[in-house]
Formats: C-alpha cells, sequence, structure tokens
C-alpha cells in the first residue's frame, strides 16, 4: 500500500469523497477508520496511520479531523514524521517541496471536497527540493534523536 488514511466523524465524509478521488487516479489506499460518522475520538485513527508510515508500512498518509489539528498534533508525535495541515495550494505544494512531508492533514469541517482534492493532488505530485531543505529537515531529526523520538 502506498497512501494510509483516517479521519474521526468530523472528516468521515471528506475522508469518503477523497477516497474515491484517488482510486479513480489509481492510487493504492489502505482505510483505517473511522467508517461512520458516529463520534470517535481523533487520537486512535491519528496514531493508527502515523504508526504505519513511521514503520514504513506505507509511504505517505492522510488524516482527517475536523480542523485539521488534533490530527495534525497526535501525528507529529510519532519518529520520522512530518504532518503537515494544509489549506490552501501554496501550503500543499510547500508541505512537499520543502519539508517533504510524509502525512497531509486537512480539516473536514474547514476545506471543502473540490479543494481538498486539489490539495491533496498538489501534494502527491509535488517532489521534495532537497539540498537546503534537507539540512533543515536532518536538525530535525537531530531533535527527535536527542528527545529519544
Amino acid at each position: 500500500m502506498s497512501i494510509a488514511i483516517a479521519s474521526d466523524h468530523g472528516g468521515f465524509e471528506l475522508k469518503e469523497e477523497i477516497k474515491k478521488f484517488l482510486l479513480e487516479k489509481g492510487e493504492e489506499l489502505l482505510d483505517l477508520g473511522t467508517n461512520t460518522d458516529t463520534a470517535v475520538d481523533y487520537p486512535e485513527y491519528g496514531m493508527k496511520v502515523a504508526e504505519k508510515v513511521s514503520r514504513g508500512e506505507v509511504e505517505k498518509g492522510i488524516l482527517i479531523c475536523g480542523t485539521g489539528i488534533g490530527m495534525s498534533i497526535v501525528a507529529n508525535k510519532f519518529s520520522g514524521i512530518r504532518a503537515a495541515l494544509v489549506t490552501n495550494e501554496f501550503m500543499a505544494r510547500m508541505a512537499k517541496e520543502h519539508n517533504n512531508a510524509n502525512i497531509l492533514v486537512l480539516g473536514g469541517r474547514v476545506t471543502d471536497c473540490d479543494k481538498s482534492c486539489r490539495l491533496v493532488e498538489i501534494w502527491l505530485s509535488t517532489k521534495f527540493a532537497g539540498e537546503r531543505h534537507q539540512r533543515r529537515l536532518d536538525k530535525i531529526k537531530d531533535v527527535e534523536t536527542k528527545l529519544g523520538g
């Protein structure tokens, strides 16, 4: 699998639409829930995706909650995760080009479906620029190592 996706109840509807969009593009997806709009705790679903990406079981992930804030917080607790909450096209491009974000985070209650699909498309198609940006990511990895992450 190349992409793991999950949401809480606040992102469920958007997750389902993004899944359709990605499957139509031929992407391999691993849906880690939730599977209804019944209230759940976002950390449970954020951890599932972040763990898979951190362990290298999938290449990248997409997380969706109401605002995207909670999912960003939980995902970035995992070693090697660079989860980026994006709300516009520039952020989607920079998340990959400069930060090599391996998890894209969206807000199901703040970004509509069409825009979200466009943000996903930009993030997936953008290449990491490397060079000075890699130096900066190496510094982040050093912090992770020092803190035992």
